[in-house]
This record gives structure tokens, sequence and C-alpha cells, in this order.
């Protein structure tokens, strides 16, 4: 019983899931907190199942004098989930990444330097892979010389514009996408988002890093002025060892993508609407969120 509440509570703290919520908590939270769970690689070797906690989690609504939350047809519905991450291979194989949060966001600004052409390209990179839901691979080469206009995005592949009420946003037409067809362009659109904002990040990183359209989206600028394409390595060394410092960690490749899901999924945006943005081919991505 008190693993499983202490299980739920992390969970509800990683994801930053607002207090009041917690109790009584939704079906959504509480699907979202089984296929969570599902993916930790210790259940097994615990004699721990996903359904363990949930069972918890139902034990102390009652006795805090909640009714239960979830009935049959809840019950039904997570297990045929967590039957199906099974099915794709999902569960416990290996521990999920761990999530970037809107703190550690804004400690990442704080410590890059927003007038360097190197700290302003990996500004735009996390803040709009985070609010795109992308894989950092989608913002980055793997090489210098791998750069290719016909697989990566450009300067002209982004626009700006602002939609029926008036609000500002900025669409970046995805040359290749593993979730389109051969030949197909995929769109992406992203809004404002406070302090840090997707747009005012492009816009900063094009006033700092000045190109042309068939250069680089996300380039930095070298001491001539020629500007390169950003390494996904060189890139994530450098986030990783702030993220480090501050003692969270060093593996962050893969938890932009993933963490940005989680961060709709907490503002109520519709699993369906995440699936179809995120880009996912399955109903994987269910595991981080």
């Amino acid at each position: 019983y008190g693993s499983g509440i202490c299980k739920f509570h992390i969970f509800c703290d990683i994801f930053s899931i607002p207090e009041a919520e917690h109790l009584p908590a939704s079906f959504l939270l509480l699907h979202s907190f089984a296929l969570w769970a599902a993916s930790d690689p210790t259940l097994p070797e615990l004699g721990i199942s996903g359904t363990s906690y949930l069972s918890a989690v139902q034990a102390w609504h009652i006795t805090q004098g909640w009714p239960a939350p979830l009935d049959d047809s809840h019950l039904k519905c997570i297990n045929w989930s967590l039957h199906g991450l099974e099915n794709l291979g999902v569960c416990c194989h290996h521990p999920p990444h761990p999530p970037i949060t809107i703190v550690m966001l804004s400690a990442l600004k704080a410590l890059l330097t927003l007038s360097d052409p190197f700290n302003t390209c990996i500004w735009a990179m996390s803040t709009c892979a985070f609010f795109w839901m992308m894989h950092f691979g989608k913002v980055s080469v793997v090489s210098h010389a791998a750069f290719n206009p016909s697989c990566h995005l450009t300067r002209g592949n982004a626009f700006f514009g602002t939609d029926l009420k008036g609000s500002p946003y900025a669409c970046l037409d995805l040359p290749t996408a593993k979730t389109a067809k051969p030949g197909e362009t995929q769109s992406v659109f992203l809004n404002k988002q406070g302090s840090l904002c997707p747009l005012a990040a492009l816009h900063n990183m094009a006033m700092v890093t000045p190109a042309s359209a068939s250069d680089p989206l996300f380039s930095w600028s070298d001491s001539s002025g020629l500007p390169h394409p950003m390494v996904k390595t060189h890139a994530m060394e450098h986030i990783n060892s702030i993220l480090s410092a501050w003692g969270w960690g060093n593996h962050f490749g893969h938890s932009f993508h993933i963490s940005g899901a989680s961060f709709f999924l907490a503002k109520r945006v519709d699993p369906e609407i995440i699936h179809i943005a995120g880009h996912w081919k399955s109903l994987a991505y269910q595991v981080y969120i």
C-alpha cells in the first residue's frame, strides 16, 4: 500500500501535477500513471505490477473518504492499454528517459548566453524540441557534412504569421518525417509560451546568426560569420553539462520529445492530439505520460 502511494506522488512530482488533482485523481491521470509505472524495469524483480499500484491508489481514496476513482470500465480500459504496451514490447525493458521539466528549461535558459551564436542555437533547439514534441535529431545533425536541405530543416522551412485571433505562431515544414509518406511534407506549429517562448528563441537566433534560406534552420556562426549546422553530440554535451551541474543527470537526448508530451497532458490536452502532434506511430508514447 505505502509503496503504491509513494510511487503515485513521485509520478505527480515528476510531471508537475497540481496537488489539488491528486485527490480525487481523474481517470486520465491514473491511466497515465499506470502506463508510466508499467515501464519501471524493477517491477518484475520486486514482484509488483502496475495494477498493484493502482489498487493502492484506489484504497487510498477510500480511506480518505472519497469514492473509488476507477470503475470497472476504467480498469478494463487501463488493462487493455497495459496489454497493448506488453505486445509492443515497451514495458519494463529499460528505464524511461528522464524528463525535462519547465524548471530545468528555465535553468538552462538562465545559464545560456543568448547573445552568443552557439548558445542561442542550443536554446532555440531546446525550446522548439520541447514544445514541438520532437526528437532532438529533428533539430540537429550527426555531423557538419551530414546536413542535407532535402532532409533537414532550413531557414526557408520556417514561416511566421498570426491566426484568426491575432495570436502569433510559427510553422515549420519538415522535409522528412518518420510518420510521413515518401515525398510528403509534415508541418508543425508553435505558439507563444511565456518566458520560454520558442517563437522568441527562433527570432533571437535569426538575429544573432543571420543566414540564407538554404542554410540550416538551427545553426550557429563562427568568428568569420559562416553559419554551421548544430551537431547533436555537441549540443547534448553542452546541455548535459549544465543540467548535471544542477544534479539532474546527463541523459536527456530523448527527453525533450517525451517531456513536451507530458507538459501538454498536464495542460489537459487530449492524448490523441498529443499522439498526432508528436508524430508517434504507436501508443508507446503513453509510457512517458
